[in-house]
């Protein structure tokens, strides 16, 4: 997969002394949020060549490549250029490669989240505010080359019933990329939403066809987000044909005999293509 898009921004920030900070120490602006103009009109901005036709940006001056790996359910471990590891909603017995850096976790059910993560887990991220039930969580965090934030959303309980801001959709910004996970989504997302969440290049959506959402309202969000890159997770009962159906042929398909993979902005693909990756 190749691309003509250009790396133009990348947010760094270095660690010192070898300890995580919880949030970060100054606030941080979201590469991801700049290009989203206003509500409702959202419209997102192409990364172009300078006038001249150079990169922004040489590959001897900044180190690009992302590698993401399914780990299972809706966990993905996502490696950064600087050797940050991510994983997405953690819940302990999914294991990962190596002790992630940073951990997110949505409290949607037991598959999704712990509450005795490994203490060696430098940050520990709930989509959820332990403290003040209902009221949203925000996350702001620095850690190396990697800024993580989140969009808070409500969540249906077990007795059917809406719960506010019970979860959240976790983004990662690294190497110009825009990583989204949409965790345990039980509505569709409001223009608000949308705004909040800005651009997302890779985005991993759950395909379960109803204990999240079903595939027609997944597929909406999905084609109005028109990520580069689709990862399904989350696949229980239905087969992975039922969600990709939904979709045209303005968007590629691709079933990967591997679960992981390397990418970077340009290596991004030019047209949207939902990569499954194997053991979805």
């Amino acid at each position: 997969m190749m691309l003509r898009l250009v790396l133009s921004t990348m947010v760094l920030s270095v660690l010192t002394g070898g300890a995580l900070a919880q949030e970060a120490q100054r606030p941080q602006v979201s590469q991801c949020q700049l290009i989203a103009e206003k509500i409702p009109n959202v419209q997102y901005a192409n990364f172009t060549p300078s006038a001249s036709g150079a990169p922004a940006l040489t590959l001897a001056q900044v180190q690009e490549d992302v590698v993401i790996t399914f780990v299972g359910h809706s966990t993905f471990q996502i490696d950064t250029p600087a050797g940050i590891s991510i994983a997405t909603d953690f819940n302990g017995w999914l294991r990962t490669s190596r002790t992630p850096d940073v951990v997110t976790m949505n409290k949607a059910h037991s598959s999704h989240y712990t509450l005795n993560p490994d203490p060696a887990i430098g940050a520990v991220l709930h989509g959820w505010n332990e403290a003040q039930p209902g009221e949203p969580i925000e996350h702001r965090l620095v850690v190396g080359d990697a800024y993580v934030r989140n969009v808070p959303t409500d969540i249906r309980s077990w007795g059917g019933a809406m719960e506010p801001n019970g979860n959240s959709i976790f983004i990662i910004e690294v190497a110009g990329l825009c990583i989204g996970h949409l965790g345990h989504l039980h509505h569709e997302l409001t223009d608000t939403h949308y705004g909040e969440i800005g651009r997302l290049d890779i985005l991993m959506v759950p395909v379960d066809g109803g204990l999240t959402l079903g595939a027609d309202s997944m597929s909406r969000i999905v084609k109005r987000l028109r990520s580069a890159l689709i990862l399904p997770m989350h696949r229980r009962g239905p087969p992975i044909e039922t969600f990709l159906s939904m979709f045209d042929d303005s968007f590629d398909t691709q079933i990967s005999d591997n679960r992981g993979f390397t990418v970077s902005m340009r290596t991004l693909p030019k047209k949207p293509l939902i990569l499954v990756l194997q053991g979805v």
